[in-house]
């Protein structure tokens, strides 16, 4: 339930400050990141926005332009692609490829997807550069991701090997691994697979990293991250019922407290909250008072159903604000955006909803104008050098 204590003619309408019970998660991790798919809540955000080594996790990039080469014709998946010097030269993670090799489109994906192969992403990058070249791919991931809204994102490599300048964020990176779900759901069952041996070989790296598959918790993605500079990180995803949680840690000091942060991230996200309908669509949660026009105030409706996420022990009271520079000058279009209605759980990252005109009201006649100027005058003498303006 929202109540709020009407403050006349300010630019923060109403605000109503209960206590509720703290939820954060002290997560051990450096930087996390975890929203609730379908409400958008940010359960979660911990250095967020700095811009940090993701090691392997960065590899979701090159999936996920690989994914829309292959969507726009320019790449099959039983295409097969030649294999560089440059490609066989990497370590770490690889699926073993040599000069030697034709490899499918398909096969590489698993490879980046399953056992992060660093040569599989250069075969990759190689293959969609603009000049053939990994840096040049490098490049192109920049840009792509500029325009995808990744704003704390710069890419060296396809890969995630360290290099200076090799940056994401935690909420780049959920961003990103939300992306890829929504737009690819016919290649995201792939981050669910568990072994992948490509062609007999290297029997001793066929394992999926993710530590959360298979243990019955909704996990099904998307990819683990490690360099002695990064720590050990996880962009991963769970689904139970109706529910998706996308979550991003990175820096924890080894590969067990990456599988138990993870884990515990997980059973909180989906046993520590609940779904409120808060409003429903075109339902009035505020009025705005209206300059110069033919109706004195309008309302403020969201304008779609209100659906977020709460701590199961919150009760029915919800903190929350409207907040507006008013009043509004008519004309007013129907639907037109006026105000944000503002959810700040204690504990919680506040999540912010558009408000906008429950309805249209054209400019007032003159005797309306003489009346709102009148209106307004008598509010300002009233409240005084310590009013709301």
């Amino acid at each position: 339930m929202l109540r709020f204590a009407k403050r006349a003619f300010a630019p923060l309408l109403a605000c109503l400050m209960l206590a509720l019970p703290a939820q954060a998660f002290d997560t051990r991790a450096s930087a996390a990141f975890v929203v609730d798919i379908k409400t958008g809540t940010i359960l979660l955000s911990k250095n967020a926005d700095q811009p940090l080594p993701p090691a392997s996790m960065s590899k979701l990039m090159t999936l996920y332009m690989a994914f829309e080469a292959v969507r726009d014709g320019r790449l099959r998946l039983d295409e097969t692609l030649p294999v560089s010097s440059h490609a066989m030269s990497f370590g770490g993670s690889t699926m073993f490829l040599d000069t030697t090799d034709r490899v499918s489109v398909e096969d590489l994906l698993r490879g980046i997807i399953v056992l992060s192969g660093n040569d599989a992403c250069v075969v990759i990058a190689e293959t969609l550069s603009p000049d053939g070249t990994e840096a040049g791919f490098a490049r192109l991931m920049t840009q792509r991701g500029q325009l995808m809204g990744l704003t704390n994102s710069t890419f060296k490599n396809a890969s995630g090997w360290p290099a200076d300048g090799h940056v994401m964020s935690m909420r780049d990176l959920a961003l990103l691994s939300r992306k890829i779900i929504e737009d690819f759901p016919e290649f995201y069952q792939m981050f669910a697979e568990t072994e992948f041996l490509f062609d007999g070989r290297a029997p001793q790296n066929v394992r999926n990293r993710n530590p959360l598959l298979g243990l019955g918790i909704g996990a099904d993605g998307l990819k683990t991250g490690h360099t002695q500079e990064a720590g050990y990180g996880l962009a991963g995803s769970a689904q139970q019922g109706d529910r998706r949680v996308v979550f991003v840690v990175n820096g924890l000091p080894s590969a067990q407290a990456r599988a138990e942060e993870s884990q515990a991230i997980v059973n909180w996200a989906f046993r520590q909250f609940a779904e409120r309908r808060l409003a429903t669509q075109g339902q009035v949660i505020a009025q705005a008072d209206v300059w110069m026009g033919a109706e004195p105030t309008v309302g403020l409706v969201p304008a779609e159903d209100l659906t977020v996420l709460l701590p199961v022990l919150s009760g029915d009271d919800v903190p929350a604000e409207v907040v507006h520079t008013g009043p509004v000058r008519a004309p007013i279009e129907k639907g037109q955006p006026l105000a944000e209605l503002i959810f700040a759980p204690e504990g919680l990252p506040e999540t912010r909803v558009t408000l906008v005109a429950d309805r249209a009201i054209d400019n007032g006649g003159f005797i309306s104008r003489i009346t709102t100027a009148s209106t307004v005058l008598l509010r300002k003498l009233n409240e005084g050098p310590e009013g709301a303006f």
